[in-house]
């Protein structure tokens, strides 16, 4: 807030103090965001969240991918749009794309993707932690499954960034996306981590032009409130991630223990959720009905945020094999250590009212 009141300096501004000192808190916000993944201060490069770092990562890679002959893409059948939707648009410039099936479990075996593997294979990209699941992928055995290939590693951290750091730590992981407000920062800001093989960056072309900040690969006056924000966020969650990890796992088992008399079924290999996400099914309840009758009690949805203003059946349920009756039903609850107690004795009720 000091920023956005009192320091309306622009850091790209070298001549005068006020400059100076947004381009000091910018290089502290920097150096947060790299401590909290041990990479150096240059591989970090702000975005405006994790969807704009994805797309960087994938369609930044395309002309390198274009110039050495190499336009397959492995990725999975689980990713959110934001990896996707890039990856469809290679796909029309005439890229080949492997999808990768979750087992039942909801993560990817590391096998199957060392299997799809060619010498024209230019990306793996996998996300950290599914954001309707909660489910985390195996990104060491991922990592290592693709060591002896010369393949870039972009991984989606989203939804596992600030919250189990330790595997996007990994040296073999080139590329990952993250955003502020995953981890209680402010909306609109993120990061792309580009990690150097050697001496040598990841060789990605900027989508947009204009200007040469953030190394030439994202142009453009950067948002320092927001960068500060983003900065500060890393360095608290990464100060106080066992202690906020405990509170989530807290919140949990009071959430089952209290929706245990509803019998419900969950979506995912619980050993390998997170304690801040869940995806389960009532039987006998819809998942509209459900929302409905608790919407002054919770808020909750039956699917990732960025696609819930036009409902479709969930593309990552329908990919761990689930039927139509059960992710119609399905629902994804999502907390934080600050979460108020719930009424839990009231959201029962209303359930029970319309089941």
């Amino acid at each position: 807030m000091t920023f956005m009141r009192d320091e309306f300096g622009n850091a790209g501004s070298r001549t005068h103090e006020y400059g100076n000192r947004a381009k000091q808190a910018v290089q502290r916000a920097r150096d947060q965001v790299a401590a909290s993944l041990g990479v150096a201060r240059d591989e970090v490069i702000f975005t405006s969240g994790a969807t704009e770092s994805n797309n960087l990562a994938i369609l930044g890679l395309a002309p390198h991918a274009e110039d050495e002959g190499k336009r397959h893409i492995i990725t999975t059948s689980i990713e959110h749009k934001a990896v996707l939707e890039p990856i469809e648009a290679l796909q029309a410039r005439g890229f080949e794309a492997s999808f990768i099936p979750p087992e039942p479990g909801g993560y990817v075996d590391p096998d199957r993707i060392k299997r799809k593997l060619r010498k024209e294979t230019v990306l793996v990209s996998v996300m950290h932690v599914n954001n309707e699941t909660g489910v985390e992928q195996p990104l060491a055995g991922i990592a290592e499954a693709i060591a002896d290939h010369p393949a870039y590693l972009h991984v989606d951290a989203a939804q596992g960034f600030g919250k189990r750091n330790a595997p996007l730590r990994h040296e073999r992981i080139d590329l990952i996306s993250v955003s502020a407000h995953k981890i209680y920062g402010p909306k609109g800001v993120g990061a792309l981590i580009i990690r150097r093989r050697g001496n040598d960056r990841p060789p990605l072309q900027p989508l947009l032009y204009g200007g040469g900040q953030e190394r030439g690969l994202r142009p453009g006056t950067i948002p320092v409130p927001l960068v500060v924000g983003l900065g500060l966020a890393a360095a608290l969650a990464t100060t106080h991630a066992e202690q906020r990890e405990r509170a989530c796992a807290r919140f949990r088992k009071t959430l089952l223990d209290a929706l245990a008399p509803l019998s419900p079924l969950y979506n995912g290999d619980q050993t390998r959720v997170l304690p801040h996400v869940i995806n389960l099914a009532i039987p006998g309840v819809d998942a509209e009905a459900f929302m409905l009758a608790t919407k002054d009690l919770i808020a909750l949805s039956n699917g990732s945020a960025c696609t819930s203003q036009s409902y479709q059946p969930s593309h990552v349920l329908r990919a761990m094999g689930l039927g139509p009756e059960r992710i119609q039903a399905s629902l994804r609850f999502s907390w934080h250590h600050m979460t108020p107690p719930v009424d839990w004795t009231a959201v029962v009720t209303a359930i029970e009212q319309v089941r």
